[in-house]
């Protein structure tokens, strides 16, 4: 460490080498997500180059401090994401209710069949991917956990379609 601390990317290196398996390991337990985990993994050796000095052998072993360090990352990571989830989920939600809203009144079959058939109409003007996710979320109720797992896409991916194709829906329902 004292190495590295003294900036040598050889002794850097050899540090990666030795410990990333290890790291990457853990890290992919944690995240469950390869890519993630790759991720939270450079951001890690990252710090521990820019941090080197604060390393405290007194403390822990090099991998220790790095298994600390990648541990709190990916604790991070994993309450930033469930905080994104639970935001889109509860609009998500919300949208669902607004779509679902009927017209009190007689007409009420026949205003509910006209903002049916917009909707389908606007429905259509959407790329494939954007339509087929509003309507399982939408109409057939699915979460968006549930909607990335069932059509085997990332989650951010799905939400990213929902958004840009709600979107879109209020431009055209306008």
């Amino acid at each position: 460490m004292a190495r590295v601390v003294a900036r040598d990317s050889r002794a850097f290196t050899e540090l990666f080498d030795e410990h990333a398996p290890v790291v990457l390991g853990m890290l992919v337990k944690m995240l469950r997500r390869r890519e993630t985990a790759e991720e939270v993994l450079q951001e890690t050796f990252l710090q521990a180059w820019n941090h080197a000095g604060k390393f405290d052998a007194r403390r822990a072993s090099p991998r220790g401090w790095l298994i600390l360090m990648a541990r709190s990352r990916a604790i991070d990571r994993l309450r930033s994401s469930r905080a994104r989830a639970d935001r889109e989920e509860r609009k998500a939600r919300e949208d669902k209710a607004v779509m679902a809203e009927r017209e009190p009144g007689a007409d009420v079959s026949l205003l509910a069949r006209e903002r049916d058939l917009r909707l389908a109409k606007a429905l259509d003007t959407l790329p494939d991917e954007q339509r087929t996710c509003i309507r399982l979320a939408f109409l057939d109720g699915l979460t968006h956990t549930e909607l990335a797992e069932r059509l085997d896409q990332p989650l951010g991916t799905v939400k990213s379609r929902i958004s840009l194709g709600m979107k879109k829906l209020r431009l055209v329902l306008q």
